[in-house]
């Protein structure tokens, strides 16, 4: 784990004169960051015209702040001052730091660091920006491996919060000291972390990045999808496909092969989508194409491709639905009733006791009340809301409904024995939906004599909240039950995504392996938990970092999960992390318990 700075390190010297070695996106960025933040930057590239680039775009930048009155003339005119840019490293002689942002390759970095070791002072230390090449090899072939480290910005660094400050086995306590200085001096917020390929956020984010082109590569969901369903379900800025093509999918190739090349961890060797697409030229947005089309080389517009879906849908019709059932007294029972009721279906709401299921509807109530104290709703449209649903102590009940969904205990003979009631229950050509979040909706299925009108429909919590609805098909489901199914999410006002019947879907198939393998990462202490959550919000765009989201969803549901997607795809890598199951065993189990990963006050 990393552990804080050493009061003998001594107070570190500022650092006032800084070099940029490489001046494409990310060099130009930091040194847009140094100068405003008033140091002396000596920008350096091998091509002039980049290095022009580099002062055009500064010029451009600055000048959008002043006219935001993010910056004054005076300041903007200070800033450029303090910039000087060439094409020749002998510029850096005088720089207290030098960064190099150069092409992730060993062979290019080594050679900037051989020759920088004849050129700089003693003094000087030495950082790279790499985010997949091991520090400690750079370090350890320069003349002065003690002021070498990394130091990993993210793009685009002016608007990032967060730098990775690496240390290598033999890095001085007194550099480290002066970069993390220097960093937040520049207004970010350093996270200390050691030598691996990835280092913290990357180490975490191309993993799952790798799992989402992986699944795309099997067909499993479209890219559409697939992105949608990680935006919608996990509240992320960019869905993973579509990150892909903003990194660079072989930039995503180099950072996966060196992961892979150290862990050895299948969930690390990229997918073989990532070779295919880089070796035919399409690494994404910069190239025009990768797994979407752009309007040009360089652009964020996508435009349509032979992949993108036909406008309108299916041709196959669904079936009317004018009343739903839904089983179950949860959270998630009431939430999706409320859904259905608010949209104007009929709804019966039905538990095992005429209690439970009035119970579920005071639930309900008390959630319309907040809507209308809030001014999203009238107080007579909750009202009518709240008319539409009908309580009942029984299944029964569902006699004359036209789509039955089910949100009870996620245990699979409980399921399996009320989709068998249903049966017996339901109208021939109703609908019957299994709102499970990884158990075989199949096995739902057979448990009817009509598996053909069996559909998974993966709601969210909270459900009247997340737009997020995972359409699960089974080999037996019929293609008008998905069609209707698909017509009622969109008069229910959510987003359905297809996929089909394997352990996790779409959204917990990529979530829970990211989640395990930070928690690996502090059992291998390699990062504290506060450092992971950190990195993950402030340079992955995270919601939540990992263990705060843990704690949310529960110990033991989250374990729940990954047993199931390890039973499933039997890959070692997705074996539940020890630390997670001792915690679930002393009764750990986040929020709820009022301890998991961190303690919570009790109310």
């Amino acid at each position: 784990m990393a552990t804080p700075l050493s009061p003998q390190s001594g107070t570190p010297q500022p650092l006032k004169t800084i070099a940029v070695v490489g001046l494409g996106t990310m060099g130009t960025g930091i040194t847009e960051v140094l100068a405003k933040a008033g140091r002396e930057v000596i920008g350096i590239d091998i091509s002039e015209a980049q290095a022009a680039s580099c002062v055009a775009t500064l010029e451009a930048r600055t000048a959008h702040c002043v006219e935001r009155g993010r910056l004054t003339g005076q300041e903007r005119a200070d800033a450029l001052a303090r910039v000087r840019t060439g094409t020749d490293l002998a510029a850096a002689a005088d720089a207290d730091l030098v960064i190099e942002v150069v092409p992730e390759s060993y062979e290019i970095k080594h050679q900037i660091f051989r020759e920088l070791d004849g050129i700089v002072r003693p003094e000087t230390i030495l950082a790279t920006g790499t985010n997949a090449l091991s520090v400690t090899r750079l370090a350890a072939d320069s003349a002065r491996p003690e002021r070498v480290l990394g130091l990993h910005f993210f793009n685009p660094a002016p608007a990032m919060k967060l730098v990775e400050v690496v240390s290598s086995v033999l890095t001085a306590p007194g550099a480290v000291a002066a970069v993390t200085d220097l960093a937040i001096e520049l207004g970010k917020e350093p996270v200390a972390v050691g030598d691996r390929p990835g280092f913290v956020a990357d180490g975490l984010l191309f993993g799952y990045l790798n799992q989402a082109a992986a699944m795309y590569e099997s067909r499993y969901a479209s890219r559409e999808d697939i992105d949608a369903a990680m935006r919608l379900g996990c509240g992320l800025p960019m869905g993973p496909l579509a990150l892909l093509d903003l990194i660079g999918i072989d930039t995503a190739r180099t950072v996966l092969e060196a992961m892979y090349a150290e862990s050895r961890d299948r969930l690390h060797a990229p997918a073989p989508i990532l070779k295919q697409l880089s070796e035919a030229g399409l690494t994404g947005r910069k190239a025009g194409r990768g797994f979407y089309t752009y309007a040009a080389p360089g652009s964020a517009t996508v435009v349509p491709d032979a992949l993108t879906p036909a406008e309108g849908g299916s041709a196959v019709r669904g079936r009317e639905v004018r009343s739903v059932g839904v089983a179950g007294s949860g959270t998630m029972a009431s939430g999706i009733a409320e859904v259905f009721a608010k949209a104007g279906y009929s709804v019966v709401l039905a538990a095992r006791s005429e209690e439970k299921a009035q119970a579920a509807k005071a639930r309900i109530g008390k959630s319309l009340s907040r809507s209308v104290d809030k001014g999203r709703l009238t107080a007579e449209a909750a009202a009518q809301i709240l008319d539409r649903i009908a309580p009942a102590g029984s299944y029964d009940a569902f006699a004359g409904v036209d789509l039955a969904v089910e949100a009870i205990a996620e245990d699979l003979e409980v399921k399996r024995q009320l989709f068998a009631a249903l049966d017996k229950v339901c109208k021939p050509g109703a609908v019957l939906a299994t709102t499970t979040s990884s158990l075989p909706v199949v096995a739902c299925a057979r448990a009817t004599s009509r598996p053909q009108d069996v559909i998974g429909m993966h709601f969210f919590n909270p459900a009247p909240a997340m737009k997020l609805v995972e359409v699960v098909r089974t080999v037996l489901t019929g293609d008008d039950v998905h069609a209707t199914v698909r017509e009622v999410c969109a008069k229910i006002r959510k987003h359905a995504v297809d996929c089909g019947d394997r352990a996790g879907f779409i959204v917990n198939a990529l979530l829970f392996p990211y989640l395990n393998n930070a928690i690996k990462m502090v059992e291998e202490h390699y990062a504290s938990l506060d450092d992971i959550d950190a990195a993950m919000k402030l340079g992955g765009g995270y919601p939540m970092g990992p263990f705060e989201l843990l704690d949310v969803v529960g110990l033991d549901v989250s374990l729940a999960i990954e047993q199931v997607l390890h039973r499933e795809f039997r890959d070692p890598g997705l074996a539940p992390a020890p630390l997670l199951e001792h915690l679930v065993a002393a009764g750990c189990l986040g929020r709820k318990t009022g301890r998991g990963f961190r303690e919570y006050a009790r109310r």
